[in-house]
């Protein structure tokens, strides 16, 4: 499935750029796409020229172009090795709040991928999700790909996180996705697949041990509906996604997601989760949903976030050069 073909890879200088663009020209060379290096300075157009305002004469103005042109270099070199390889590149460095600029530049130029390298300390150890990732997590309307240094420019071990329901429309969808991309990624890569999906019954401690206390082989009969139903709602859709390569592994797994996946994912070396985000909550600007966000805190793996159809991301071209 040729599914990306817009690709944008954010070139934050603080980040650990290279393996997020050795994924980048791999992606592009497998689907045919065209691919945008950009880059944000984090200040507003005429910042550099109040910053820089007590320098004499035009000194002001020489020190911002020499800022600008040292990014456009950048970017150029940067765009070598797609050209190289024949992959159409286009640049674009522009000034504001990096993560709105994003958004805006994925909107703009519908983009259908964002690749990014996770954030860099200054000892070259990497930090997952900072805030400035977590806001493309949450309002990035396409595919956000988060790529740890470690994990390379390819998968081995990949993880489609699912949570499928033929009755809710919005989160099967989501699942089938998830499904889509981590299977052809897996096709791509040569890796592994694990498909894992956790379930658990609701409020079954205050069942079993609080004021409740429901007998226990009532518990049980209960559990094992609720197991069953879970497991069907997977097969299901399992059935919509053969197994082409015989490298999938499917776990059904009792407990909190939140603690089932990220416990799962270090256990068996996953190197790239592919999880979706949507918040339940109904209220404005909440996109991930706690488990998510849960999940996302706690692994230290490159990760794909996902949107459900639909999702219609709260920043908005509107008002651009004032955001």
């Amino acid at each position: 499935m040729k599914r990306f073909k817009n690709i944008l890879v954010v070139c934050e200088e603080a980040s650990n750029i290279q393996p997020a663009l050795q994924r980048a020209l791999l992606l592009a060379q497998a689907n045919g796409a065209q691919v945008t290096l950009m880059d944000v300075l984090d200040a507003a157009p005429g910042d550099f020229a109040r910053i820089f305002a007590a320098l004499p004469g035009a000194r002001a103005a020489e020190v911002e172009n020499k800022v600008l042109e040292y990014h456009q270099n950048r970017l150029e070199q940067l765009a070598e090795p797609f050209r190289a390889a024949g992959i159409p590149v286009q640049k674009t460095l522009q000034q504001g709040t990096a993560f709105l600029k994003i958004i805006q530049q994925v909107l703009r130029e519908d983009h259908d991928l964002l690749i990014k390298g996770v954030h860099a300390r200054g000892s070259g150890a990497a930090i997952l999700f900072r805030g400035f990732d977590l806001h493309l997590l949450r309002k990035c309307p396409c595919p956000v790909w988060i790529i740890k240094d470690e994990s390379g420019a390819t998968s081995s071990h990949i993880m489609a996180a699912v949570d499928p329901d033929p009755e809710d429309e919005t989160r099967n969808a989501l699942g089938q996705t998830v499904m889509q991309l981590s299977t052809t990624l897996a096709e791509i890569d040569d890796a592994n697949l694990h498909v894992v999906n956790a379930w658990r019954l609701q409020e079954e401690s205050t069942l079993r041990h609080g004021r409740i206390a429901m007998p226990p082989d009532e518990l049980d009969k209960i559990l094992d509906r609720e197991c069953r139903n879970s497991e069907w709602r997977l097969n299901t859709l399992l059935k919509e996604f053969p197994d082409a390569t015989g490298r999938r592994v499917v776990h059904h797994l009792k407990g909190m997601a939140g603690e089932i996946i990220p416990n799962y994912a270090e256990e068996n070396g996953i190197d790239t989760i592919v999880t979706g985000t949507v918040g339940r909550t109904g209220i404005s600007g909440f996109f991930i949903g706690n488990t998510a966000e849960t999940i996302l805190s706690r692994v230290d793996c490159s990760v794909i976030a996902l949107k459900p159809p639909g999702f219609i991301s709260p920043v908005t071209l509107e008002n651009e050069t004032a955001a």
